[in-house]
């Protein structure tokens, strides 16, 4: 079957976060997407206002419905992110059955988006449907380092607590998981991405990059669409796919830094600068290497 990806993200008018942030690259990379959003918003949650609406899960079970009736429900990939209420997120478990069912490869991409830097953006409720449901059927998990520690009830405060977390989410059946962003008392300056895949040849892999010095909104909308883009495209290759991940979202933000340089604080200008780095989405250079870490992953 030629890749064909569902992803079910937030939406916004205005700006680049959830599906605004992950289809463009991920069709610019050779894939057919279908997308469905969760949310539909003016913009997102950074600026001053916010108007818009919310899919309903029965909404989201008549545009399946369609789907199937049209016999044009087969996709190798689903991936998911932001979620906002525990009733969805219920029907994305009922969703992936289905599309099990219609092809027994179907490839999950989870982005549990539920917060960061130590606060939760969506309701409480949604941790145990993402622990209890969600993970036992997720391929490639893909939080940030406060989605870790909820995940899996750990403070998280050293590389070995990450690993340690890590291996906690492999016991729950996931095949790859990548935290993609933590900032750990002793990298103050720097950020570290971690990767663990038990596929094939089980690897570990850590990543030091400098950090940016601003905050962006939609980046791990960006960096599961593409993780799973480039993990197609190598054969599930963890090394070479974070590596590729990695060059690509740095390059974005650095573009996106420069152009908000001097201009005022509007969260307008730092949207993410995606269309005018289609080159380096395409053709990532590699700068930061992913070194191989010692010990088993588990299986």
């Amino acid at each position: 079957m030629e890749p064909r990806i569902l992803s079910v993200q937030s939406h916004v008018v205005s700006g680049y976060v959830g599906n605004k942030s992950a289809v463009f690259p991920m069709q610019l990379l050779g894939y057919d997407v279908d997308y469905i959003n969760s949310v539909q918003f003016s913009n997102h949650t950074g600026y001053k206002s916010m108007k818009g609406q919310v899919i309903t899960e029965k909404e989201l079970r008549e545009l399946i419905d369609g789907l199937k009736d049209n016999n044009i429900d087969q996709y190798t990939h689903l991936l998911t992110g932001y979620i906002g209420s525990p009733k969805f997120l219920k029907e994305i478990v009922a969703l992936y059955k289905h599309l099990k069912s219609v092809n027994p490869n179907l490839v999950y991409v989870c982005d549990p988006v539920m917060g960061d830097n130590g606060h939760m953006y969506v309701p409480k409720e949604l941790l145990p449907v993402y622990k209890e449901a969600i993970l036992p059927i997720a391929t490639i998990l893909v939080p940030n380092l406060y989605e870790t520690q909820l995940l899996t009830d750990m403070k998280i405060e050293s590389e070995n607590d990450v690993w340690e977390a890590i291996n906690v989410l492999h016991g729950n059946g996931i095949e790859t998981v990548c935290v993609s962003s933590a900032e750990l008392p002793a990298t103050r300056n720097e950020l570290l991405v971690f990767g663990s895949c038990r596929k094939g040849t089980p690897v570990k892999l850590k990543m030091q990059i400098p950090k940016i010095p601003a905050v962006f909104t939609g980046t791990g909308d960006l960096f599961s669409a593409l993780m799973l883009c480039f993990m197609e495209q190598s054969g599930s290759d963890l090394k070479k796919s974070i590596e590729k991940t990695v060059a690509a979202l740095q390059a974005v933000l650095q573009r996106t830094y420069e152009y908000a340089k001097g201009k005022d604080a509007s969260p307008r200008h730092v949207e993410l600068k995606l269309i005018q780095s289609r080159e380096d989405i395409l053709h990532p250079e590699v700068v930061y290497k992913a070194t191989i870490v010692a010990g088993p992953v588990l299986s």
